[in-house]
């Protein structure tokens, strides 16, 4: 048989049908067509048709008694109604719209709504399978046929009886759900806007949605269904409503590309290490100017990182502009104080203002304290808080709350001083006097970083307006990106600051061109925040990432800002390196 000459034969006779309903009646034609079925079954061959869709069928249409008959579940499914065997009864239940029909090949009856028929009249089992007589099924479905026996064919014409949505019992109706596409194909990678269209006849309102097969674009060519079910708030739930997504083979966006160019700003892209591998590994560096600013001093006490006894952390000199940085956990098994000291060893009072700080009460979790101890510091709101240290006096200048065993504390203090004052970070599980200092003991050195050094600020001009393929900044690799060299006055030894704790980085572009900027962790764990001209960006926005996970992105640029500009400071708790990647947008439309 050509079935390629049917299938055309059968577009025609559907369109004929579609043709002579909108004749009828030409407001409902579109409601005809759409809820109407061709059937089209040739004696004794398993091949079958239904619109334009061929069918293999188990049990095939045959003659008995000179009557045709048809199978039952294949029509049941094909004009929507019920056609299942009951184990228990050992009858066959079929529910066309109003009626309820029970056959038993056991006792030979047929019970349509109450009325026996006897079995052989209307039904027959053909190698277990159920087939029913065509006139008899016909009149139950409001169903059309014709027989051609010149092509051994039943051609059936269905005209599906559309149900009602209101409800008796509860004076109420189902909701109808209903969807469309703003347009009728898409390319591929291109974002589907669905436009819901869905309604309550009661206007009260949907309640949910229930969607399958939405997605946001696709990629592959094709026609993707997609069906949606929506609630009242009365817990009446519509019809399903189906349609189709066409998507042509035509590029738009690839799989990599989607959500670089459309995920919301913050959002986490998950990749895996194919993708990463082939698209992010060893991209060109960015150009950048590199200036390290040296106006403040930056102390960073962070060994012991694990304190086990009470003393003096760390402890130096500052007279002007300096910054003030302190990692540690409570290793001990009670509860500890950790202050900060001032000592004027000078013949003239001395104040200290503090102009900016990061604070966090203590927690168990590393990641979290360093985090938030930085989104603080990189909020940069005014301090004007001043105290003045008598000569040869000693001050708290800050106290920190009291840590349990186990807890960690992050701060940052940008201070400024109108002389010479010796800071001590000091931990003790006694009252704070004047004379804590003096009785303390230095405690070893543990192998984190410790030291006096004179960058606290490291600014990088970039070229963000120009480059087109995809670059890298890369933070904390001691490479591009070199570790500050300061000096340990208690060890009396060079040191550098390995992973920059305590320093801010200031990335800035003029005009830069239309990219997204994303980070990617590379060296292990990592939470922190990134402040993107004046807004902070937590990354992630909860939990962490880890390296080589995906990317977040940070930023999205039109390439029409004046400037980028990117504040960070490498937070507690976090590995290094990390890269910035910075990925150019081509204008699609």
């Amino acid at each position: 048989m050509k079935w390629n000459a049917l299938r055309k034969e059968i577009t025609v006779m559907l369109a004929l049908l579609v043709f002579l309903a909108s004749a009828i009646s030409a407001p409902a034609a579109h409601a005809v067509s759409a809820s109407s079925s061709f059937i089209l079954l040739y004696i004794d061959k398993s091949e079958a048709f239904v619109n334009e869709d061929q069918i293999h069928l188990e049990s095939p249409a045959t003659i008995i008694n000179g009557s045709t008959f048809v199978p039952a579940k294949f029509l049941g499914d094909t004009m929507g109604f019920k056609v299942e065997w009951n184990n228990d009864s050992r009858t066959i239940q079929m529910t066309p719209p109003g009626y309820n029909i029970v056959l038993d090949a056991d006792h030979k009856t047929v019970t349509t709504n109450g009325v026996d028929t006897p079995f052989n009249s209307v039904a027959a089992i053909v190698n277990g399978k159920l087939l029913v007589k065509l006139t008899w099924l016909a009149d139950y479905m409001g169903a059309k046929y014709t027989y051609n026996s010149e092509l051994r064919r039943v051609e059936i014409v269905h005209f599906k009886t559309p149900e009602g949505i209101y409800i008796d019992q509860d004076s109420n109706s189902r909701p109808v759900a209903k969807f469309a596409t703003a347009k009728p194909t898409y390319r591929l990678g291109e974002p589907v806007k669905y436009v819901d269209l869905s309604y309550d006849p009661d206007a009260e309102g949907i309640a949910s949605y229930d969607w399958v097969g939405k997605e946001e674009a696709f990629f592959k060519p094709g026609k993707y269904p997609v069906t949606l079910t929506v609630k009242d708030r009365h817990g009446h739930e519509s019809k399903l409503f189906k349609s189709y997504v066409t998507v042509e083979d035509v590029p738009y966006l690839s799989q990599v590309e989607y959500p670089i160019y459309t995920a919301p700003v913050g959002s986490f892209i998950k990749s895996d290490w194919g993708t990463i591998w082939s698209h992010f590994n060893e991209l060109p560096m960015l150009p950048k100017k590199v200036t390290e600013l040296t106006d403040r001093t930056l102390l960073v006490s962070d060994s012991p990182e694990e304190f086990t006894e009470k003393g003096i952390l760390y402890q130096d000199k500052i007279n002007g502009k300096a910054r003030l940085y302190a990692d540690h956990i409570n290793g001990t098994k009670q509860i500890m104080t950790m202050a900060i000291f001032a000592t004027n060893n000078t013949d003239k009072p001395v104040t200290i203002k503090t102009t900016n700080k990061g604070e966090v009460y203590p927690s168990v979790y590393a990641n979290l304290i360093g985090s938030e101890a930085s989104v603080d510091f990189l909020l940069n709101n005014v301090y004007t808080d001043t105290m003045t240290v008598a000569p040869h006096e000693t001050y708290v200048y800050a106290k920190l709350p009291d840590f349990y065993p186990g807890q960690g504390v992050n701060l940052f203090y940008d201070v400024e001083t109108d002389g010479e004052l010796q800071m001590s970070f000091a931990v003790t599980d006694q009252r704070l006097t004047s004379n804590t200092v003096k009785e303390l003991p230095l405690l070893a050195f543990n192998g984190h970083v410790r030291g006096t050094f004179p960058v606290s600020e490291i600014k990088w001009d970039i070229d963000a307006a120009s480059f087109a393929k995809t670059s890298v900044l890369t933070i904390g690799d001691n490479k591009t990106d070199p570790f500050v060299k300061g000096y340990d006055v208690i060890r009396k030894e060079n040191v550098e600051n390995g992973g920059n704790y305590g320093v801010v980085y200031k990335i800035h572009s003029d005009k830069p061109r239309k990219m997204a900027v994303m980070i990617m962790a590379r060296g292990g764990v990592f939470k922190g925040p990134f402040k993107i001209n004046g807004e902070i960006i937590p990354v992630p926005s909860s939990g962490v990432i880890t390296a080589f996970d995906g990317m977040e992105v940070l930023a999205r640029t039109t390439g029409k800002e004046d400037a980028l500009d990117i504040e960070f400071t490498p937070p507690a708790g976090s590995a290094f390196p990390i890269d910035l990647i910075f990925y150019p947008l081509d204008e699609k439309k």
